[in-house]
């Protein structure tokens, strides 16, 4: 296996049973624009502190999984032009060219998996693409929560998708796809979507026994958590679905495809609703690492 460089912190925790959530990078390098990313990147941290658990970041520096960025390694990352984005299928040429990446929901889930790291918090994640009966544009994430054995924690998929078709193929691969006291899957900048989730769980302790159950009963893949972002930060849904519909209009007259749709999108959506649409990005990020906080904390305790 590759070399991964694990915080000791986070060593430490995790010989220990102590709880340790993982962050991704790619809200760091791709999210937002710099001081917004690392101030971000660092506010979820210090949220899964104050709640007790240790924060592992990751990203890929020099060719090597970083499980633990520093505060130094965030402020490079937010800062660097150009750090590309690593997916499944880039991470053996990230590794064999000795690259700098930030890591995707899927390649996040990959590297807190080999470190043992069980619970994950996002914002959200990718999922069936408008139009993909045509482009078969499906984000590999959905592929990841099919056969890595991490929880997820999210506000839904990213809202600038086809909801019905994400979930349609996450039940598909046998991903169980819980609501965090919510019977609907929530749409990312808001609370509601129309659509039921396949169960709703009513506190971390159930959380936590599900999740505990998957794993002693060798049931692979991941787990997906949805958990609503918080009323008073939801955007109004006629504001959100005009901007969104407006970007994706934008994205297909420019032709833009593939891996540079989602940050495209996310960036003409922040411009579209004067940046309200980033402001409830953050607090549901912030708000997702609340609940995976103690989630991983009743994971350890049930352990």
């Amino acid at each position: 296996m590759n070399s991964m460089k694990i915080n000791p912190e986070v060593q430490q925790a995790l010989l220990n049973n102590k709880p340790v959530v993982a962050l991704e990078s790619t809200i760091i390098s791709h999210g937002m624009p710099y001081p917004k990313n690392v101030e971000t990147a660092l506010r979820v941290e210090q949220v899964l502190r104050d709640h007790d658990v240790v924060p592992a970041t990751i990203g890929i520096i020099d060719g090597e999984p970083i499980v633990g960025m520093t505060p130094e390694e965030i402020e490079l990352f937010g800062k660097t032009k150009g750090i590309g984005k690593a997916s499944r299928r880039d991470l053996p040429v990230i590794y064999a060219k000795k690259l700098w990446a930030a890591t995707t929901v899927a390649s996040t889930m990959i590297i807190a998996a080999q470190a043992g790291i069980e619970v994950f918090v996002t914002g959200g994640i990718g999922g069936v693409h408008r139009g993909a009966q045509e482009t078969m544009d499906i984000s590999a994430d959905l592929q990841e929560l099919a056969k890595t054995n991490v929880t997820v924690i999210c506000a839904g998929a990213k809202a600038i998708l086809d909801l019905p078709l994400t979930l349609e193929y996450l039940e598909t691969m046998g991903v169980p796809v819980l609501g965090f006291q919510t019977k609907e899957l929530p749409a990312f900048y808001t609370r509601h979507s129309g659509l039921k989730v396949d169960y709703e769980i009513e506190n971390y302790q159930e959380a936590a026994k599900i999740i505990l159950e998957k794993r002693k009963n060798s049931l692979l893949g991941g787990i997906l958590i949805t958990n609503p972002i918080p009323e008073k930060y939801a955007m109004d849904d006629n504001i959100i679905n005009n901007a969104i519909d407006k970007a994706l209009r934008m994205a297909d007259e420019q032709g833009i495809k593939g891996k540079d749709t989602t940050p495209f999108l996310l960036k003409t959506i922040v411009e579209l609703t004067g940046g309200d649409s980033l402001e409830s990005n953050i607090q549901l990020v912030l708000n997702n690492a609340l609940v995976g906080a103690e989630i991983a904390k009743e994971v350890c305790k049930q352990k």
